[in-house]
């Protein structure tokens, strides 16, 4: 006689554990901001009032605490490719959600590099935060094809590594804040079939 078997579902957290969890939280994101994706993980459990075994416990190591603080920009990134599903301008809105793209790589020193390394490594606890932007922006990245602006050879793995590797450059050069923007329009330029609004 055949047997159903069910999965159990996680053991939902404590008051006290989810409290711990959300000061590591706020105190990684201050300390990923100010000293980078290299902060002391030690100091980031001492500023939230835990010891840094409670640190691993929540989060089994660096990454998988980066991909915890990193998810809120994550989804704000998801909901605008969602939007600019809606532009009637397709090479416009993957030009602006690259940039988008470009920003949020900006925002944390080191963090362009975990996510340019989560591209070959999808076992990564980053490739949850690298996976889903791959697939937003595989559905601009498509409509733009579809239009005739963007070359049909053109994949998606390529465009988020080359933008990654702009915030690379950005963060390598602060003293440069057009930067960016430039290395972006250079790129999306040879891309492009035919000139893309806000790409020149």
């Amino acid at each position: 006689m055949a047997t159903e078997t069910t999965q159990a579902s996680p053991r939902p957290m404590r008051a006290d554990a989810r409290r711990n969890y959300a000061r590591l939280l706020t105190e990684a994101r201050t300390a990923f901001t100010e000293h980078g994706t290299e902060a002391s993980l030690e100091d980031i459990a001492r500023r939230a009032g835990v010891g840094i075994g409670t640190l691993y416990r929540h989060f089994p190591n660096r990454t998988a605490l980066m991909s915890a603080v990193f998810q809120v920009e994550v989804d704000g990134l998801l909901a605008r490719s969602r939007e600019l599903l809606a532009s009637p301008e397709p090479c416009r809105a993957l030009v602006d959600w690259l940039r988008a793209c470009v920003a949020h790589a900006s925002t944390y020193r080191g963090l362009s590099r975990a996510l340019l390394a989560a591209q070959s490594d999808e076992a990564s606890a980053m490739s949850r935060c690298s996976l889903p932007l791959r697939e937003a922006g595989s559905v601009l990245l498509a409509r733009a094809q579809a239009v005739g602006a963007v070359r049909p050879d053109v994949g998606i793995t390529d465009v988020m590594q080359l933008t990654n590797a702009i915030s690379l450059a950005a963060e390598q050069s602060p003293d440069d804040p057009e930067l960016p923007d430039r290395l972006l329009t250079l790129t999306l330029r040879g891309l492009q079939t035919v000139p893309c609004p806000d790409a020149e």
